[in-house]
């Protein structure tokens, strides 16, 4: 961030949830933790400030430092800061020898003291100079940025931001290597469906229920799984709400009582939780528990409601089962049902040209709709048009072809 854009960006970063560190100029290098305490020394600083006063720059030796750039201005920022403090104050619980070095962007000095005040970590002294030459000096182009410094090589990784709010504690040391390393666990709970690698975290081996009663995660073992990502603030999630807990009742009234669905919440606050999960008859994880946002980056949810069925053998079934209970309810059950569509579908080519029909047609599902070459009403897969209205029954197809 040139320093001469700082109060354009400034309105830039209030209107954006997130700004990135990945930049043409942000590649992956390794900077000596010393180094930082010799520069600072060079530019006259005496000390560092922590919530408890001043503290001398060798208390810096021997630790794995990180150089937090933010500002009080920047909601991005504020968002992120918290976040930071649990992993801070995480590290520090597991021993780690870990400290980070806040780097103002301010204005002024005010600005820098409400937002230091949030921070258990050090600080520089307030210095618009000093802290403009350490802004170019580590070719920091935009906030809030996060750089370990280390002697032993290890790479400052292009997206840190991203990264700890992804994994929290689980990124240190912030190296690719770790990157890497937590992303194929990821793909390992998401291919194996292990309900207590997914669903358990830090000594918690339960869900609760509407009335917050702890459900042993034993309880689910055998059982068909929903994982159900809402959030009481979302209007679709009202309306899918109120299908799924029809199909739910149904099957455990007069189908199938070896189902069960767990709320993954992705609401604001625990009110909105507690209003939330009070109107549902299945389970959830607790709202204060870190599992909900690794389950959403695990299985990749961009958006509520979603619904992600998982099988008696921890196999993933369907990772759309908002659309298997919109278009069938618990009629979707047994699901083989679902994995015979699902094969006919992988059977199919997922787009063709039609002879009788000048657009490209794709492989759709569609809960009924009639065929333009036979018409015939038909349901489940369908080639349609994303031009104009057109569909036609995969077999239909098949005799335009011949």
């Amino acid at each position: 961030m040139p320093l001469q854009d700082l109060n354009r960006l400034h309105l830039q970063y209030l209107f954006e949830s997130r700004v990135p560190m990945a930049g043409p100029d942000c590649e992956a290098k390794s900077i000596d933790n010393n180094d930082i305490v010799n520069s600072l020394a060079s530019e006259g600083v005496e000390f560092l400030l922590s919530s408890e006063g001043q503290v001398p720059l060798s208390s810096c030796y021997e630790k794995t430092i990180c150089l937090l750039f933010s500002a009080n201005w920047c909601r991005p920022c504020r968002m992120f800061i918290p976040q930071l403090v649990e992993l801070y104050n995480s590290m520090k619980k597991r021993g780690k020898n870990l400290d980070i070095i806040f780097i103002s962007f301010d204005h002024d000095e005010n600005g820098f003291k409400e937002h230091f005040k949030n921070m258990p970590w050090l600080a520089i002294p307030f210095d618009v100079n000093l802290h403009r030459r350490l802004i170019d000096r580590y070719h920091v182009d935009r906030i809030p940025s996060f750089l370990p410094l280390c002697s032993e090589g290890i790479a400052v990784e292009e997206d840190l931001i991203g990264f700890i709010e992804d994994y929290g504690a689980e990124a240190f040391p912030f190296t690719r290597k770790r990157q890497e390393e937590l992303k194929a666990i990821d793909k390992i709970k998401h291919q194996e469906g292990n309900l207590e690698e997914l669903l358990a975290h830090e000594g918690r081996n339960f869900v609760i229920s509407e009335e917050h009663r702890e459900v042993p995660l034993l309880e689910l073992v055998g059982k068909t799984i929903g994982l159900y990502f809402c959030a009481h603030w979302s209007p679709p999630c009202h309306a899918f709400t109120t299908r799924l807990t029809e199909a739910y009742n149904n099957l455990l009234t007069t189908k199938d009582k070896s189902f069960e669905i767990v709320m993954i919440s992705t609401d604001r606050d625990l009110k909105e939780f507690n209003v939330n999960i009070s109107s549902m008859p299945w389970l959830a994880i607790p709202y204060e528990d870190r599992t909900r946002h690794d389950l959403c980056r695990i299985f990749d949810i961009k958006g509520v409601p979603a619904l992600v069925l998982i099988g008696p053998d921890r196999k993933v079934i369907n990772m759309n089962g908002r659309l298997l209970i919109s278009l069938y309810g618990a009629n979707a059950f047994p699901l083989e049902i679902e994995v015979a569509l699902r094969n006919e579908g992988d059977a199919l080519p997922h787009q063709l040209k039609d002879v009788k029909h000048e657009h490209v047609l794709k492989l759709d599902m569609a809960k009924a709709y009639v065929c333009d070459f036979c018409k015939k009403q038909g349901k489940f897969w369908a080639f349609s048009c994303d031009v104009c209205d057109y569909d036609l029954h995969p077999n239909c197809v098949q005799q335009c072809q011949q």
